[in-house]
């Protein structure tokens, strides 16, 4: 298994703020950890699949909000999300209070729409796999509004090939009906997080435009997810309107 990003031969210092950031993530982490677990009670299984240390893609299915919320929350290491830049400077009390709450976690805020912007996150995410970090992505690229499981975009293997580091499946299982998409605020209802097996794809290291590498990558990722959810699948984009 891959246990470093080979092509970036860099490693940043951590500054101040990113040093106070990570301290502000750590004590969030300790306080809302025992929270979840009281009220919403989640089923975690494979947590001794997820390495220990070194960058890290964590890859799962998307059906709720919430998700972004619960996999840094039952992870056993640090995971790193994009949020909506909208929610970073948002006026509307509730949407500035959602950006701070993920300001906490750790999410790096993107703004959507441009592949320029794509571009950027992509990058944003292996700066972060370059400091040795887990990055999480949502390979549907939106929210399943129908709770089966759509094709993967080929993001997820660019970062993979890019940085030759490992992938591990996520399965999401019951987020939805804590908050069904469109809810304002969470419910009360059991979800269970399922980390697979890393997937290692140095064979294909340093491949990462091809496209056939890279849709041979994406469609191995999203079979392991299958595995671990059980949805249907649907072998077209999720052209939902809103981006994950």
């Amino acid at each position: 298994m891959a246990t470093k990003c080979e092509t970036i031969d860099h490693r940043r210092n951590r500054s101040p703020t990113s040093r106070g950031r990570t301290l502000t993530y750590w004590i969030t982490r300790l306080l809302l950890i025992p929270l979840a677990r009281f009220i919403w009670r989640p089923v975690v299984e494979g947590r001794d699949n997820v390495p220990a240390q070194g960058p890290l893609l964590i890859a799962s299915n998307h059906l709720s909000f919430i998700d972004s919320i619960v996999i840094p929350l039952v992870a056993p290491r640090r995971v790193v999300f994009l949020a909506k830049a909208e929610y970073f400077t948002a006026t509307d009390p509730r949407r500035r209070a959602v950006g701070k709450f993920f300001a906490a976690l750790g999410a790096i805020p993107v703004q959507r729409g441009s592949g320029r912007a794509a571009q950027a996150a992509l990058d944003s995410a292996l700066e972060v796999l370059s400091r040795d970090e887990g990055f999480g992505i949502y390979p549907e690229g939106t929210r399943s509004r129908d709770g089966r499981l759509y094709r993967g975009r080929t993001g997820v293997a660019w970062l993979a090939l890019t940085a030759g580091c490992p992938v591990v499946p996520v399965g999401l299982v019951g987020t939805d009906r804590i908050q069904p998409v469109g809810a304002r605020f969470p419910r009360i209802r059991r979800a269970t997080v399922r980390f697979g097996a890393p997937l290692d794809f140095t064979d294909l290291h340093g491949m990462a435009r091809s496209g056939k590498a890279r849709r041979e990558v994406t469609d191995q990722v999203m079979d392991a997810i299958a595995e671990l959810t059980g949805q249907q699948r649907v072998h077209a984009y999720n052209d939902g309107s809103e981006a994950a």
